[in-house]
């Protein structure tokens, strides 16, 4: 097999079954598992795939920057949004991560809703300046531009002193197997940070996350309540999850 037909086998497994095991392709392939890594080096450079060990999972395009992120299905976000705006009750607190999702949470929140929001994004707290009856709680640190949010030690030090109700919480990446994950280490030990000062924890994910993944795990599927998402009900990795016990809530 031409290493053109190789390529296009990778990416339709990708596509189809959500991983690439390097020694079962070896296997059906009739070639080296060498060959496949080398293979799947190529893909990763190109950032079509996410390596893992034994093989590769689909890279989310989550990873982009912030400015193309917004563009990438704002329909989806705004459904998983406003499903996210109706768990904050009044008189509650509410910790908001960053990103665009988070973004179409702050807009979608009502006006006139009296909570207190906690985020570590001063885009968010911009955007809550619209809400009157809000409170809003800005934690500092090294902005991490990618996302437009606070990271590192300060950052973490901060969140450690407040606790809320509710987090919403963003990922780029939401895998079976890989779990939740996102791009960078500081950013995935914030999300951490920022998910233990809450009682409940639901995760941002639309449907273009689902099944993908990012190079660092931010939570166990145990740490979180939920999964808010407009992907099918009947996506194999909604299915899958469903199976595992967590609780999805569709966004519509």
């Amino acid at each position: 097999m031409l290493a053109a037909e190789r390529r296009d086998h990778l990416l339709g497994l990708l596509a189809r079954e959500g991983k690439v095991v390097a020694k079962s392709v070896a296997a059906d392939l009739g070639i080296s598992e060498d060959s496949v890594r080398r293979d799947l080096r190529d893909l990763a450079a190109e950032g079509l795939c996410h390596r893992v060990y034994g093989g590769a999972l689909p890279v989310s395009p989550a990873v982009a920057d912030y400015t193309t992120r917004e563009s990438v299905t704002p329909d989806g976000k705004r459904k998983v949004a406003k499903t996210a705006a109706a768990l904050v009750r009044p008189g509650s607190a509410l910790i908001l991560d960053g990103g665009t999702t988070a973004l179409a949470v702050a807009r979608a929140l009502p006006p006139e809703l009296a909570c207190t929001v906690i985020t570590h994004s001063p885009t968010i707290a911009a955007a809550m300046i619209e809400h009157p009856q809000a409170e809003v709680f800005l934690l500092g640190g090294r902005i991490f531009k990618h996302s437009a949010v606070a990271c590192g030690a300060a950052a973490v030090e901060a969140a450690q002193n407040v606790s809320a109700d509710v987090c919403l919480l963003g990922v780029t990446g939401v895998h079976p197997d890989a779990g939740l994950t996102t791009g960078d280490a500081e950013e995935a030990a914030m999300k951490r940070a920022l998910a233990a000062r809450a009682a409940d924890t639901y995760v941002l994910a639309s449907s273009e996350k689902i099944g993908t993944a990012s190079r660092f795990r931010v939570l166990q599927w145990e740490d979180v309540t939920g999964v808010i998402t407009d992907a099918d009900p009947d996506h194999t990795v909604i299915e899958q999850l469903t199976a595992r016990g967590v609780e999805i809530l569709a966004a519509g």
